[in-house]
């Protein structure tokens, strides 16, 4: 049975602004944008958004929604567009320079790394550029006016329509330009908002009794809105996981959909588990690479007699047994059983991977160690006294270094990460090793993805006879890309606003 249209009208409660726009849409030939209505009434652009979305929960009105992208330059981009793009600049050097430039020297030039690769990538893929070194311009070659990407740069800034999409790619990837969004919503009555009867008077409704109300005696000359007991009430979730936490369960899916399984290990670590087994000298500046954390007033276990005179064997230079050769010639000093029972909090989750390979060296075997760890280091944006590493080893037949550029490159990508880079690196324990860096839209490229070779001093004293890649992922850093964070320090933090979004 239909309902009675005066009782519609006595159920619904109107702001004044509500019923403003409500009024000026019953007037208006067609839809009306939200700035239009904003100026028009002279109400501001959140109060005419928020007003709109309350009339249109009444079913007052409707809304049409357009969703445009606009090419923008980003600040690099606008700092770009002034200096010149790193190729421009590169082949106005190579003008002055006819005899070429040593790609190392381009930093006194004013060149950071970055530009210095983007630059000289893109006039070889051109094919501008000789091969080899020095760089130079080929001969006979003409150098073009105008570069493509230059145009492009220069339409995004002159919000120009024609841009080559593909050229816009390459410079979104160099961070040189952005797609902004942005949403024009429409709105016009419902047939429920056109029926509507409203109060012929425009004496304001009040909402709320107020003590300024009270005060002032203003409420006698206002009428009070009815509370309408069939609204919508906004909605509160209950409990969340942290966001970080939460980002590192799917990081944990993802390796275990590799393959991976889990180890585990001891926060409280002695000094042979955490550095020792992993030929890192006792008593060497190579070991304050970690800077661990130590306990004093108490000690640690020693491992197994049989493992503890391997690994001692190791850093010694001798035979490990009789008969065999030394591995190398190990560090040259005399091995401290006494160092190796000392207590330290975990300052790698690589001594997990060690602790694995004691009681599991039979390959083939791919093992994970999402876990905390504890440093001695400086706080800032990208460092913490407390982080999350994650560790892996994949070790078999085959196993190269090659394998292990796979696997980061696959994790990568998985979470949604374009862009990696890969250079040698040096650590205690792996050889040949490697650093893994990803741009952070902030802080720019940070090593977030460290690994290598275990080295045979390694391998041999836990009875492990094939190759092993190891890596010790820094998920913390991973995670604020990902999540977009600028400070490492936000991903600890209880501030119930940012964590929820806003929403309480």
């Amino acid at each position: 049975m239909p309902e009675p249209e005066g009782e519609t009208a006595e159920r619904l409660s109107l702001a004044p602004a509500e019923r403003r726009l409500l009024v000026a849409l019953r007037a208006a030939d067609g839809l009306r944008e939200e700035a239009e209505l904003s100026g028009e009434l002279a109400l501001p652009e959140d109060t005419v958004r928020g007003s709109l979305q309350r009339l249109r929960s009444k079913r007052l009105v409707l809304v049409e929604e357009e969703h445009l992208e606009h090419p923008r330059l980003t600040p690099r981009g606008e700092e770009t567009l002034k200096r010149s793009l790193p190729e421009r600049r590169l082949l106005q050097l190579l003008a002055e320079r006819p005899d070429g430039i040593a790609p190392d020297a381009l930093t006194s030039a004013g060149f950071d790394p970055e530009e210095r690769s983007a630059a000289i990538g893109r006039l070889r893929r051109l094919g501008l550029l000789v091969d080899g070194s020095p760089l130079r311009v080929k001969p006979g070659t003409p150098v073009p006016e105008t570069l493509p990407e230059e145009r492009v740069l220069r339409a995004v800034a002159d919000e120009l329509g024609e841009i080559d999409p593909a050229v816009f790619d390459g410079l979104q990837r160099r961070g040189l330009v952005r797609k902004e969004h942005e949403t024009i919503r429409r709105w016009t009555t419902s047939p429920e908002g056109r029926s509507l009867t409203l109060p012929s008077d425009d004496r304001p409704q009040l909402g709320a009794l107020t003590g300024a109300l009270l005060r002032s005696g203003a409420w006698r000359a206002g009428e009070f809105r009815p509370y309408d007991v069939l609204a919508e009430v906004p909605y509160l979730g209950g409990a969340r996981p942290h966001p970080y936490l939460a980002w590192l369960e799917e990081f944990e899916e993802i390796l275990v959909g590799l393959g991976f399984q889990q180890g585990e290990g001891p926060l409280l670590e002695t000094e042979f588990w955490n550095a020792d087994v992993l030929f890192m000298p006792q008593e060497h500046p190579a070991r304050s690479i970690h800077d661990a954390l130590s306990l004093s007033a108490t000690a640690g276990h020693l491992p197994p007699k049989g493992l503890l005179e391997r690994v001692a064997a190791a850093h010694e230079g001798r035979p490990m047994a009789a008969g065999e050769l030394p591995i190398s010639p190990g560090w040259r000093a005399r091995y401290d059983p006494q160092i190796a029972r000392r207590p330290v909090l975990r300052s790698q989750t690589t001594s997990v991977s060690a602790r694995f390979l004691a009681q599991r060296p039979a390959a083939p075997f791919r093992m994970y160690c999402l876990d905390r760890n504890l440093r001695r280091d400086a706080v800032d944006a990208t460092h913490h006294v407390e982080f999350r590493q994650c560790e892996g080893i994949l070790g078999g037949e085959g196993v190269s270094l090659r394998t292990l550029v796979g696997v980061f490159r696959s994790l990568a990508e998985a979470i949604g990460i374009r862009e990696i880079r890969i250079r040698p690196s040096y650590f205690p324990f792996t050889e040949p090793s490697i650093e893994g860096y990803v741009r952070h839209p902030t802080l720019g490229w940070i090593e977030v993805l460290p690994g290598g070779m275990f080295r045979p001093e390694v391998l041999r004293p836990l009875g492990v006879e094939v190759p092993v890649a190891a890596w010790g992922i820094g998920v913390t850093r991973l995670a604020m890309v990902a999540l977009g964070v600028n400070d490492i320090r936000e991903l600890f933090e209880d501030d119930l606003a940012r964590l929820t979004g806003g929403t309480g």
